[in-house]
């Protein structure tokens, strides 16, 4: 036992750490950016663009230039008033170099400036300071080019001038610290939807953004530009255009209530999903919700129920059909999106991104409600059109009850709730449970021999998996394939009073789900089935980060008896080629073996490759941005077709599958 005196002696002010300037951010930089791998990187890019956008909501600025560098540097440059240069009064530098070094300096805490800001509540630019091994800002401003430069955030000497111009704004270039990331490549994809995303919720913006990398012939990209003259309302057809409106136009709103700005843009489609609702505060993707989007469903809910009993016709069809509707009904075939401007917004939730301000809830529900009650007024005829909709959800919605309740029963005259083809693991501790969906009963028997049978179930998928995007509600529950799945892992539903649509996950037996199939084209697509049927109806599986995709090798690849390797990708098979082959001749005796079905392992082979958790690769499947996701989803597994042919086609270079 250690002496406690001694102990005590040791621990003394020497052992008290300060973290002066942006050292904590460079110590800690996931506290600050979430995390160090691509998603982190990208959020520098964001937090940038973020003092832009806040100069454009202040009425500033309406230009926005965002250009990845060939070097993947990222330069940012605006038009807005450019950040003061003048000294501060309290700490006798540039503020400039104030905003750039300090954390919790800025503009945004000062409501003169800025009545509303995003970003990290004043930390944004200073983070992106520390966390790059270089920065130059320059700002153009009073006819002058101010500059200073930094080296992973400290100053390398005071602001200057260093040119004169009749621009403003202000220009920020950053290479970010590659000691700090695991990656320190840009994605264009990744910053293009983000940009998108900013001109569709500030309308009027222009934001242009330039790759300067050459792709593997020396081509360039040409630049993107990004503009929304009607803001919200592109916004809900872009991410809608897979799918059929049942209304002429999008409903639209932009007004203020309670010093809240609000806008706010819905549509009506012909499918069957719900609560395909997007919400923004202040810029920022809320996927957890919030207080705007229970405003928000209150008001829509109330305002068509109220038209529903007003209606003569209606009216009647509701009783005939011995219903009653309820606000989940209202969402059915709904997409919409919500942005409201909060000055001191309260996020809370599992990633901070659940706002919690209520005074925001009542003015959301005043917004929406008067401008729903006009329209249904106004248009009769899409006011019809949706609340027939309402009302054939809510008659699926008791369809889908009694097909619940009729599955429910025959699993306990059968004598278990369980499905009889899973083996399930020993373990009854659900974190240390996993299990796999695996293709195919041959590929279901390997895996039973090989599994660590403490802690890993199989469950064999057996013929076809439901498109749960192109069917009604109620039909989910009388496919058999998509029982079987929530029966095994303890997915309910309409328990514990909650709607009938919110998959309720507090008895999931296992911690990870993990979806292994054929590396082929019919193991993608079930892949993409199974994906669907989580984030339509069980979406907190995904949320919560219990969705997995197992990778089984591509190649076993051998050479001379000597040496043998599982390769996962085409570059890593190519990659053992150039290690063992001395030119042509040699390159015959590399013998390849391509997996292309699960079933070709042995058990042993499937236990080292795919299902060994100290050697396999799992790719954790996860919601960043539900618009984009639902966008995919919708355009994967919709009924149009020549869009799906035009993503596979401009994809299919990235997918290790066969056909």
């Amino acid at each position: 036992m250690a002496d406690i005196n001694n102990t005590q002696n040791n621990y003394s002010a020497s052992n008290i750490q300060v973290l002066e300037g942006l050292e904590a951010v460079r110590k800690r930089p996931a506290m600050y950016i979430g995390d160090i791998s691509e998603k982190g990187l990208h959020h520098l890019v964001n937090e940038t663009v973020d003092n832009s956008i806040d100069e454009a909501m202040a009425g500033y600025c309406s230009n926005i230039e965002v250009t990845i560098n060939e070097d993947n540097s990222i330069t940012v440059l605006d038009d807005g008033r450019g950040i003061p240069v003048d000294e501060h009064e309290k700490l006798h530098k540039s503020a400039l170099e104030v905003v750039m070094t300090v954390l919790h300096a800025g503009g945004k805490f000062d409501k003169g400036s800025y009545k509303v800001s995003g970003g990290l509540h004043g930390v944004g630019v200073s983070c992106v300071n520390a966390l790059s091994k270089h920065m130059l800002s320059q700002v153009y401003r009073d006819g002058k080019i101010y500059q200073q430069e930094y080296e992973k955030g400290i100053p390398l000497y005071p602001v200057k001038v260093v040119g004169e111009t009749q621009l403003r704004g202000t220009r920020q270039q950053f290479w970010p610290d590659p000691t700090i990331f695991t990656t320190t490549e840009y994605n264009y994809d990744t910053i293009a939807r983000r940009m998108r995303e900013l001109a569709y919720l500030n309308a009027g913006i222009t934001i242009k953004l330039t790759d300067l990398r050459p792709d593997a012939e020396g081509k360039l990209k040409e630049p993107e530009i990004f503009h929304a003259k009607e803001g919200l309302k592109e916004f809900v057809r872009y991410i809608d255009r897979h799918r059929t409106s049942i209304i002429s136009e999008p409903i639209c709103l932009k007004t203020e209530k309670d010093n809240v700005p609000i806008e706010v843009a819905l549509i009506y489609n012909n499918d069957y999903q719900r609560d395909n609702i997007h919400s923004y505060v202040n810029n920022i993707n809320t996927i957890e919700g919030g207080t705007h989007k229970t405003g928000f469903r209150i008001a829509l809910a109330r305002s068509l129920k109220n038209y529903t009993e007003r209606n003569d016709q209606l009216r009647k069809q509701i009783e005939k059909a011995k219903i009653e509707l309820a606000q989940d009904d209202f969402c059915e075939g709904l997409t919409a999106i919500i942005s409201v401007k909060v000055a001191e917004p309260q996020f809370e939730g599992q990633t901070k991104t659940k706002l919690g301000n209520s005074e925001v809830n009542g003015a959301v529900q005043k917004a929406v409600g008067e401008a729903m009650n006009n329209y249904l007024e106004e248009n009769p005829k899409d006011a019809h059109q949706i609340c027939e909709k309402v009302i054939l959800a809510a008659t699926a919605r008791v369809a889908a009850r009694k097909a619940r309740e009729s599955v429910q029963r025959k699993s306990v005259m059968s004598g278990g709730g369980l499905p009889g083809k899973l083996a399930d693991c020993s373990s009854r501790d659900p974190k240390k449970c996993e299990i796999f969906l695996v293709e195919g009963d041959s590929a279901g028997g390997s895996a039973k021999q090989g599994r660590d049978r403490h802690t890993q179930a199989i469950l064999p998928l057996k013929g076809k998996i439901l498109n749960v995007e192109k069917v009604q509600w109620h039909h989910v529950f009388e496919a058999e394939s998509v029982m079987t799945i929530m029966q095994a892992i303890g997915v309910r539903f309409g328990v514990d009073g909650e709607e009938d649509r919110v998959a309720n996950i507090d008895k999931l037996r296992y911690d990870k789900i993990i979806i292994m199939t054929d590396a082929d084209v019919d193991g993608a697509h079930i892949d993409t089935l199974l994906m669907t049927l989580f984030y339509r109806f069980m979406p907190r599986i995904i949320e919560e980060g219990h969705l997995y995709i197992a990778t089984p090798p591509l190649y076993l690849c051998t050479y001379k008896n000597k040496a043998s390797e599982y390769c996962y990708t085409e570059q890593q098979r190519q990659a053992f080629i150039d290690k063992y082959a001395n030119g042509e001749e040699d390159a015959k005796s590399i013998h390849t073996q391509r997996y292309k079905g699960l079933g070709e392992m042995n058990p042993e082979q499937l236990w080292d490759t795919t299902m060994n958790p100290e050697t396999r690769l799992l790719k954790q499947v996860t919601i960043d941005n539900a618009a984009q996701a639902d966008e995919i989803f919708s355009m994967l597994m919709g009924s149009d077709v020549e869009p799906r042919r035009e993503f596979i086609e401009k994809n299919a270079t990235y997918a290790n599958i066969d056909a």
